[in-house]
């Protein structure tokens, strides 16, 4: 059984929920994991269940942003693009963004972004700054996305948790200079928003707002962690 969890995506300058990123999930045995593969489940199959989704969350009396991960070979499909457009098309008015979650050629970026900024769908880069996201990779698809995401727990698993502030620092940087959303993930504490709210950084993601869930009976009540130092 597959299902998407949900985690929130807060404005904290606004002390509010703006989206929801959709996290793929397995049951196996009684337990929901990470699929070994996210193709396993044809994209068509996910369609379905992101439309279940929607209702649930209310999207479509909200206006709220839907995030979707998207991996090279999910990408690579070729009824990926019609499959996309499609699913904008049912959840409407509520906004969806494809996440980006392994560096893309030049030509498919612009690909993308022209297809998809047709219908309304922002494309995301997500980690940048780790695994093949480098500045220099990353660097000429930016003119074609509306938004980058940093991860802050991709240093802390890797060991590399002092170089957070100085990268942090960098990233945000290239966000303002290109004019691109910015979320920060891996918000866990009262620290981590701190240190985002003296960079200036207002879009925040992480277990400090809440953990990926099923969503049962629909999107959270306003949390606690909205508020500055809780």
């Amino acid at each position: 059984m597959y299902r998407f969890f949900v985690q929130p995506q807060v404005d904290q300058s606004q002390k509010s929920v703006f989206g929801y990123e959709l996290l793929l999930r397995k049951e196996t045995h009684g337990r929901w994991a990470v699929p070994a593969t996210f193709t396993e489940l044809p994209l068509t199959k996910q369609v379905q269940l992101l439309e279940n989704l929607a209702l649930q969350l209310a999207t479509k009396a909200t206006n709220q942003v839907l995030a979707l991960n998207l991996n090279r070979e999910q990408a690579e499909d070729k009824l990926m693009l019609g499959t996309i457009i499609y699913l904008k098309k049912r959840l409407n008015p509520a906004a969806l963004t494809i996440e980006l979650t392994e560096n893309a050629t030049l030509a498919e970026i612009q690909k993308y972004s022209m297809l998809f900024h047709q219908y309304g769908i922002k494309l995301s880069i997500d980690d940048v700054g780790t695994g093949s996201n480098t500045f220099d990779n990353v660097e000429p698809l930016l003119p074609y996305v509306d938004q980058i995401k940093f991860a802050m727990q991709n240093l802390r698993m890797s060991g590399k948790a002092d170089q957070i502030p100085t990268a942090l620092s960098f990233w945000h940087t290239i966000a303002l200079q290109y004019h691109l959303d910015f979320i920060l993930e891996g918000v866990e504490d009262a620290h981590d928003q701190a240190m985002a709210k003296a960079l200036g950084i207002d879009l925040h993601q992480g277990y400090l707002y809440g953990k990926p869930q099923l969503a049962v009976d629909g999107p959270d009540q306003p949390m606690a962690a909205l508020n500055d130092g809780q």
